[in-house]
């Protein structure tokens, strides 16, 4: 006999002979729709909507214990509600009793729901499933912290080149939520863990290396070899420095200038994305715990041993060897006196030479700032804006790939600008220099230079201005309409949240573009410094020239993430009213 406190769980349905004369019936219990199947002298019960995209399992066949849902073709275990197909999701599966000629559904949940998604979401990750993933994220709404520690536990373990782009962006997107519309943040969030999910698939898993046997602990002779490794691209030798400086204690300050000094210790390295995937990582860190710091940390390595180095490079030999003009400059470097004051200093004076065509000038009024009292971060904070003028300018009539021209030298002068936030020397230093060179490189991209957008006409209302953003970039090539519309806005005193707000909407609205989310994520962190200055609307204004020249996109993987959002709903894709 079922005890009294069990037997309550079970809810009468229809009679046996009912579903007998049907073999398929569909009962409401408590806000759940069921169908209920007579198969082979047994009685089922599962969740009538097919767990992949909502089409109604009473439509399907049952064939040796196997429902199929004629939608997509999904198959389930009739009594487990186990799915075969793992795009598809498990149906939820409801235990049955027959009392009295009577079907009774038991419909307490059996398994914590949180437990579940955070499931289906190693299985997204696992299977690169971007439905599954986008279901998982919006299940688990909430605190993004450990969908984003699962995605950075996954991208770092099985992906045996190590960081790039997918946690890149993962950590970007992560960067980017505060400034987000409550609604847009689960839709940031998986289009981070998806692009992890995307870069993996079908890549080796990364083997970590063990620490030195012993308790080495000094970091200065760690950090010393670990740059010897790098020198001669032995990425197995530098990463288990990596590993033993972290086992013995190194601090995540030590750490950065063990890794920043590495990554400078040669111009520019492939176009700047090893020290921008290394500030990423110490962000991502700074979000998850640096208790995950090994696998994070290690990750780097290769991708810091196999780059190019731009000692390699024609450009930065001829027909003017940039090369020797910084090494020069460095030596100076070493042999100035900490005169640091951290004064209010004249930007103004510094812009036109980074900006101009004289590579010895710029080297040389780099030390002079140094020299006269200007901070390493005040310094490096000059050289950004200059490296995002050069993207607020960019001329339409220029290639369309030398958007990413740009966009490299931008986000890794921020990248050595937050390096040094974190952890100043005169090392990672040299990755000002560096800018500053690579942004005179740049100087053709503004031939002509588009003209930064005058604040005139009337403006009726900035948050109608804002409102017909969307619509703007319904068409391509809206790049200079873009600047206008951010400049109109910001000059009519329109409020700079909601702007950001809806620049991070816009680019989540697009199928991911690496280096567009790069723009954005490092223009809304220099913006942060900048609010409520000129300076700062000229950032606004690169990051809105970059996105439009680069929407829109076939917005894919919006719409995965909008099916996912409408199932969340309860809302049915299958009805023909559907949009």
């Amino acid at each position: 006999m079922i005890p009294a406190a069990i037997d309550t769980q079970f809810i009468p349905t229809i009679t046996l002979s009912e579903l007998r004369a049907t073999t398929c019936h569909t009962v409401q219990l408590e806000g759940h729709t069921i169908v209920l199947w007579y198969v082979a002298g047994q009685v089922y019960a599962v969740d009538n909507r097919c767990p992949h995209m909502g089409f109604p399992l009473d439509k399907g066949t049952v064939k040796d214990g196997i429902l199929t849902c004629h939608w997509h073709h999904a198959r389930f275990d009739l009594e487990s509600g186990g799915t075969f197909d793992q795009w598809a999701d498990d149906v939820r599966s409801f235990p049955v009793e027959i009392r009295d000629g009577r079907i009774h559904v038991n419909v307490n949940r059996q398994q914590d729901p949180v437990q579940r998604q955070t499931e289906r979401l190693a299985v997204g990750l696992e299977r690169n499933l971007s439905l599954v993933i986008a279901k998982a994220v919006l299940a688990l709404d909430g605190d993004p912290l450990e969908p984003f520690r699962a995605g950075l536990t996954f991208g770092t373990a099985y992906r045996r080149a190590g960081w790039g782009q997918g946690l890149t962006i993962l950590t970007c997107l992560m960067n980017l939520t505060p400034h987000l519309a409550q609604e847009d943040r689960p839709r940031a969030l998986y289009q981070g863990l998806s692009a992890v999910a995307s870069e993996v698939a079908g890549a080796s898993p990364r083997f970590p290396i063990r620490p030195l046997p012993g308790n080495e602990s000094d970091i200065p002779t760690l950090k010393r070899w670990f740059r010897q490794f790098i020198e001669v691209r032995d990425a197995e030798g530098a990463e288990r420095c990596v590993v033993s400086a972290i086992r013995a204690g190194a601090t995540p300050e030590q750490m950065a200038d063990m890794l920043f000094t590495a990554v400078t210790d040669h111009r520019y390295i492939q176009t700047g994305h090893p020290a921008d995937f290394t500030n990423k990582a110490f962000e991502a860190l700074d979000t998850a715990d640096w208790a995950y710091a090994e696998p994070v940390l290690t990750s780097l390595v290769s991708g810091y041993a196999q780059a190019d180095r731009r000692e390699e490079s024609n450009a930065w030999r001829n027909p003017v060897d940039l090369i020797a003009i910084l090494q020069e400059a460095f030596v100076q470097l070493q042999t100035l006196e900490a005169v640091e004051t951290a004064k209010v200093y004249d930007r103004d004076h510094l812009l036109p030479v980074l900006l101009g065509d004289d590579p010895q000038a710029i080297a040389d009024v780099l030390l002079d700032a140094l020299e006269n009292g200007v901070t390493a971060v005040q310094l490096a904070e000059t050289v950004s804006y200059a490296a995002a003028l050069r993207i607020a300018h960019f001329h339409t009539s220029n290639e369309f790939g030398d958007w990413d021209t740009a966009l490299h030298t931008f986000t890794f002068a921020n990248a050595i600008e937050q390096g040094l936030r974190r952890a100043p020397s005169r090392d990672l230093l040299r990755g000002v220099f560096d800018a500053a060179m690579s942004i005179y490189l740049d100087r053709f991209l503004n031939i002509p230079a588009a003209r930064l957008p005058e604040v005139n006409g009337q403006v009726s209302s900035p948050d109608e201005l804002l409102a017909g953003f969307p619509a703007l970039l319904d068409k391509q090539q809206q790049v200079n309409q873009s600047a206008e519309l951010v400049a109109r806005y910001l000059g009519h005193n329109g409020d700079p949240q909601p702007l950001l707000a809806m620049l991070g909407r816009l680019l989540l609205r697009e199928d991911r573009d690496f280096h567009t989310i790069q723009t954005v994520e490092a223009a809304f962190q220099q913006y942060d410094r900048l609010r409520g200055t000129e300076a700062g609307s000229h950032v606004l204004i690169a990051a809105a020239r970059y996105l439009g020249a680069h929407s829109p996109t076939v917005r894919a993987q919006g719409q995965t993430y909008q099916i996912a959002a409408r199932l969340h709903r309860g809302e049915h894709l299958f009805t023909e009213n559907a949009a």
